[in-house]
């Protein structure tokens, strides 16, 4: 009965949230079907904006996964009052953070793409859309403590919701804006970023209007000084990790970048692939770290340990039936893009290499996301993640483009064996037990 009732609750907690991540996926690779009908350039320029966007996205996330430590350990220790304080505090946080990227990222687009690659058109068009694509930064930031929260609730259905509100507008406005149909002016890559920034808002509207109906109200309020030596134990050292790893990102992206802008267009056409496969699996990431922290705060530590080991179990079967899908569908997935055949064949070879390393890429994000982070002591991860993308993916990239000058399905397959390492070492901090620990109220 308890492996049912624990079964139940990762399907509760896992399903809804997988279900979110693959449908704003396939609707991605909808937009970028959308927008690859308009070249390589406009391909390139859109996926190099991301990157930037990415930087945003993981440091939010951060806050966003200290809310969800925070959050889940006070309900299971059923201190109300916590709860309510740790949901308003990290939303202010992430509100700040919001408004400072959206500040450099009008102020400053082209100067931000032109670090990425040399191609003075795609500057110009990852500047265009970068600089309308900001505007999303601060609902962003709402949707990822409001989504948070719902979650930790158990009632991660309800960001679904929104979330398929948010992509069937976002890939209607992408058809209508990017070609011009019913009416509408042909804006191309400034229609998607439209598109994307009205989607962003109604996304925000919709989750803040169904967490205001299912809030757990409580009139109890927390009375004593805040932990902020706790707090910032725990959130600085993601923001590090986070910063850092997306910052290895980048430096991968420009390495593909200076690789040509075919290497950059076939990168860029791998993305929704790779959000649809990890999407597939996030849900077993955001319940590890639910259900592991729910434990902890409640004092279990065994039971925490035993639900932590079946997870990656989960994860380790999920990600290898994956990884034999994509090996299958990557030559087939090519062909609806309008794009040289040489870029088509360079997408096949990257997808080949990243079905290869996915089991690890799947269980470092439980692991690190998810099951190390429930304890708070959250300085594990920002180590692990530190010596796998500085110590490793960073220099095996720059030597196998720029020394070595082997092909871009090669150099991404040498700089992704951080996923290796990382997870190897991830497994000896979990086998030790120290991440274990409860938080003060």
């Amino acid at each position: 009965m308890k492996n049912q009732s624990f079964l139940r609750s990762v399907c509760a907690l896992a399903v809804p949230v997988a279900l979110q991540s693959m449908l704003q996926a396939s609707f991605g690779v909808a937009d970028q079907v959308m927008i690859g009908q308009l070249g390589g350039v406009e391909v390139a320029a859109v996926g190099l904006a991301g990157k930037f966007t990415g930087i945003f996205n993981v440091v939010v996330s951060a806050v966003g996964a200290v809310a969800g430590i925070m959050i889940s350990q006070y309900m299971g220790q059923k201190n109300a009052a916590e709860t309510r304080r740790s949901m308003v505090l990290n939303l202010r946080v992430c509100l700040i953070l919001a408004a400072l990227f959206t500040l450099v990222g009008v102020a400053a687009p082209e100067k931000i793409m032109g670090l990425y690659i040399d191609d003075r058109a795609t500057v110009e068009a990852a500047g265009r859309y970068l600089a309308i694509v900001s505007g999303t930064f601060l609902p962003a930031a709402g949707v990822t403590i409001l989504s948070t929260c719902l979650r930790c609730m158990e009632k991660a259905s309800l960001p679904l919701y929104a979330g398929i509100a948010s992509a069937a507008v976002n890939t209607g406005l992408n058809w209508i804006l990017i070609f011009g149909k019913l009416g509408a002016p042909a804006l191309g890559v400034k229609g998607a970023a439209l598109a994307t920034l009205i989607s962003q808002l109604v996304y925000f509207a919709v989750i803040l209007v169904m967490y205001l109906k299912y809030r757990e109200r409580t009139e109890s309020a927390a009375t004593g000084p805040f932990d902020w030596k706790q707090y910032l134990s725990m959130l600085l050292p993601l923001l590090v990790s986070e910063f850092m790893w997306v910052l290895g990102e980048n430096v991968y992206a420009g390495i593909y970048g200076h690789l040509g802008t075919g290497a950059s267009a076939a990168m860029t056409l791998t993305n929704p692939v790779q959000s649809l496969a990890i999407g597939a699996l996030c849900g077993l990431s955001q319940a590890a770290a639910i259900l592991t922290g729910k434990r902890l705060g409640d004092g279990d530590r065994e039971a925490a340990y035993r639900e932590a080991k079946k997870l990656l179990l989960y994860g380790l079967a999920g990600s290898l039936l994956l990884s034999a899908m994509i090996f299958y569908v990557s030559p087939w997935y090519v062909r609806i893009f309008k794009v040289e055949a040489g870029v088509r064949e360079l997408t096949v070879q990257i997808l080949s290499a990243y079905a290869a390393v996915m089991p690890f890429k799947v269980m470092n994000m439980i692991m690190g996301s998810g099951i190390l982070r429930s304890g708070g002591k959250t300085t594990y991860v920002m180590a692990i993640d530190l010596v796998g993308t500085w110590l490793f993916g960073v220099p095996l990239g720059l030597l196998s483009a720029f020394v070595f000058h082997w092909p871009v399905p090669l150099v991404y397959l040498t700089l992704s064996l951080e996923e290796c390492v990382r997870f190897a070492v991830s497994l000896v901090v979990f086998r030790r037990r120290g991440w274990m620990n409860r938080l003060r109220a």
